[in-house]
């Protein structure tokens, strides 16, 4: 998983990665790996091992359009490190993906899943193509020959797919029918996020708000920011997580003050009507630019509102070097993956602005993944009531975990966060030894 730039040793005596020139979701992962490999002594052996993928797959998807004509894609699965389990991680369609992104939400997956205790290993695919500008059954016909030639690759104790977002269970519905196909055994639990007719579990829809709605209770508890249902949070983004997590603090009776999508962001002090906004969105595809007691803002200003929490849950890097310095939240949570670049942490911690990590807050899509495969494996559909006390109670642990690691490291919760899940990776990687 190395930059191919030369890089320098640092004090431990292993390569780190070169300084940040700019902030990308890979440069980004791999700064709170090196920072983690620091603080617990990794040697030179066991570092070079964690910080490459253990496998790169590249494949060519061919896909005839609706016009009959024949066009090209790029396809990959990035498989991280199996050190604790088969690998596991998403499929991502998108015409201006990059490797480098996919090694990133690989290794963030190993990551997150050594956290909160999941016996999986990271993974994360990915077409190079424009949703936007394919027909669902060109889309259908990708993911197909995307899951066809990695036949072989994916299975139930080699690789799970699950899906990037979880309104993409047509897709995971897809690449299951294609596995089906083409394997001998049962290929349910290969797929996790897939329709409930065809074994998906209960609650995955919301699994992501839901875990994050857990951790920000107990972060709004431990650093003291108010009474459990009286906070004010602005949540950039408005989709499967954002919108599913700010339907769940109204009801519970928070504030949300500001909500934004692609297309416009909102922001009223005294609470916007949640359930109005969401009843639009899913009507029409989007926010509505005007709301009565709202004003729309820009993006900018959007995420520098007064608010106790901030959830940015949309896009990589939303809180930088440029912006971090004008943030008022009292807390920021992290539903996207990698929304605060390393610099902006920097800034944050010197601003004494806590930042309750992606791996840890955003976890609960992972929790509930494995859930499926567990229930797929042995052919019973758990109720309701029982998939969420039991995201509740791994959420929990995986908190109280990282605070342990925090007193013992004196470090902030990213850095915890990352110490824990590296630690148990590489003890993984010595327990199984190397193989020739």
């Amino acid at each position: 998983m190395a930059s191919k730039q030369d890089v320098e040793p640092h004090e431990g005596g292993f390569p780190s990665t070169p300084q940040l020139d700019e902030e990308t979701p890979f440069r980004t992962m791999m700064a709170n790996f090196d920072e983690a490999a620091r603080r617990i002594g990794l040697d030179e052996q066991e570092y070079k091992i964690l910080r490459k993928s253990d496998r790169e797959i590249a494949v060519s998807v061919p896909v005839q359009m609706d016009d009959g004509s024949i066009q090209l894609f790029d396809g990959y699965r990035i498989q991280h490190n199996a050190g604790l389990g088969p690998f596991h991680g998403p499929l991502r369609v998108d015409g201006n993906l990059k490797i480098t992104e996919l090694r990133a939400l690989a290794a963030w997956m190993t990551w997150k899943c050594a956290l909160l205790g999941i016996p999986f290993g990271g993974a994360a695919g990915g077409i190079v193509a424009d949703r936007a500008n394919l027909s669902r059954a060109e889309l259908e016909r990708a993911v197909r020959r995307w899951t066809a030639n990695l036949i072989g690759t994916i299975g139930p104790d080699r690789d799970v797919l699950t899906p990037e977002f979880a309104d993409d269970a047509d897709l995971m519905a897809w690449a299951l029918d294609t596995l089906a196909g083409h394997t001998d055994g049962a290929a349910n639990s290969a797929v996790s996020g897939k329709p409930p007719e065809m074994g998906g579990s209960a609650n995955q829809e919301d699994a992501v708000a839901r875990g994050l709605h857990v951790i920000l209770r107990l972060a709004s508890a431990h650093f003291g920011l108010g009474p459990a249902g009286g906070l004010s949070v602005v949540i950039q983004g408005a989709g499967v997580v954002g919108g599913n997590l700010a339907r769940i603090l109204h009801e519970e009776g928070h504030k949300v003050v500001g909500l934004s999508d692609v297309h416009v962001a909102l922001h009223d002090p005294d609470g916007l009507d949640v359930p109005a906004l969401l009843k639009h969105r899913f009507a029409h595809g989007r926010l509505p630019e005007t709301v009565s007691g709202a004003t729309a803002v820009t993006e900018e200003e959007f995420l520098r509102l007064p608010c106790d929490v901030l959830a940015p849950c949309a896009i990589s890097m939303a809180v930088h070097s440029r912006n971090a310095e004008f943030i008022q939240a009292r807390m920021i949570l992290e539903g996207a993956h990698g929304p605060v670049s390393p610099r902006a942490d920097k800034i944050l911690v010197r601003r004494e602005i806590p930042v309750v990590p992606d791996i840890l807050a955003n976890g609960g899509g992972a929790v509930l993944a494995y859930f499926e495969w567990i229930q797929n494996r042995t052919g019973y559909a758990w109720m309701e009531e029982v998939v969420a006390a039991r995201l509740r109670r791994y959420m929990r642990e995986a908190w109280d975990g990282v605070l342990e690691i925090q007193d013992e490291f004196d470090c902030t919760l990213r850095a915890a966060t990352h110490i824990m899940a590296v630690r148990r990776v590489s003890e993984a990687e010595a327990a199984r030894g190397v193989y020739a």
